[in-house]
């Protein structure tokens, strides 16, 4: 495997100044990451887990926030995504593990209550999937998992929203790709791992890497998922990602077996068409998307 990165906080905070020049408000360092002396625009989009929208006629964009956590706060950025309105389904969803986000407070939603997974209230009408559709046999697989988001009741209510899930097949989403999910979590919820962990996961989508579609022939069955993952510690960046098959595997998935499904943020971008982390400065962003190295991400 090729040796880690580290982009020291010096170079990073002379490429901040001169980047923000003109308050440019496609770049916003919030949370932990953000220096004293920048003040930039507040804008959800400028955050360093968003990827690029496309800007097409069938995107929308849609942000999904909770009540403050602490006492006199801002309300808290619970995840976002952007939507294909022709396909009724997400693109991408990306969220952040910090000091707000990282904390265990609640378990997952009750079964009992219904429905389990209601129509997206941000989403028009006429775009969103009724509550609890059937996925014909497929998983209703969170993108942005509950356990993901387990810091309010309301943040993890929100991870059910139907526009948040994936047909995904039931061996795949309970066995396989959750120890991938489930080792992020860990990761995320360790301030000594990342000041700041950010996370954009998704599915395939578009053809041919599509498996076939249900629900009126509309909704894709992604043949490929994907996550792509960006760690902040002590000023210095680096980045991962993955790309697993949508199939039965046949066995548990497990750390070790994650390796197998490792590539660089930048082949993943090649591989998805989606540009992760376009909001780091271009010398930084190019430097930590070109390497992944598993063993800074304790695989």
């Amino acid at each position: 495997m090729l040796k880690s990165l580290a982009i020291p906080l010096f170079i990073l905070a002379s490429l901040l100044l001169t980047a923000c020049d003109g308050h440019n408000p496609n770049i916003q360092f919030g949370g932990d990451d953000k220096p004293s002396h920048v003040v930039l625009p507040k804008n959800d989009l400028a955050r360093l887990e968003m990827p690029a929208l496309k800007k097409d006629a069938h995107e929308i964009f849609v942000v999904h926030r909770t009540a403050p956590v602490r006492t006199g706060g801002d309300s808290v950025l619970n995840y976002a995504y952007a939507y294909d309105t022709s396909l009724y389904h997400t693109r991408w969803v990306a969220f952040r593990f910090d000091g707000d986000t990282r904390p265990r407070n609640v378990t997952r939603k009750a079964h009992t209550i219904r429905p389990q997974y209601p129509r997206d209230p941000k989403l028009p009408v006429q775009y969103a999937l009724a509550d609890d559709l059937s996925f014909k046999g497929y998983d209703h697989g969170h993108l942005c998992a509950s356990a993901d988001r387990l810091y309010s009741r309301e943040a993890n209510d929100q991870t059910f929203y139907i526009s948040n899930m994936s047909p995904q097949d039931p061996q795949f989403n309970q066995d396989y790709w959750s120890a991938l999910e489930n080792h992020v979590q860990t990761l995320g919820r360790d301030p000594d791992f990342a000041d700041t962990l950010y996370v954009v996961k998704g599915g395939t989508i578009y053809e041919p890497n599509v498996l076939r579609r249900i629900t009126s022939q509309r909704l894709p069955v992604p043949k490929y998922y994907f996550m792509a993952l960006l760690k902040v510690k002590n000023g210095t960046y680096s980045a991962i990602g993955f790309r697993l098959e949508h199939k039965d595997y046949g066995h548990k998935g497990s750390k070790q077996r994650m390796l197998q499904h490792v590539v660089s943020v930048a082949e993943l971008q090649t591989l998805t068409g989606i540009d992760f982390f376009h909001n780091l400065p271009d010398a930084v962003e190019v430097a930590v998307e070109r390497i992944a190295t598993p063993s800074a991400w304790k695989f």
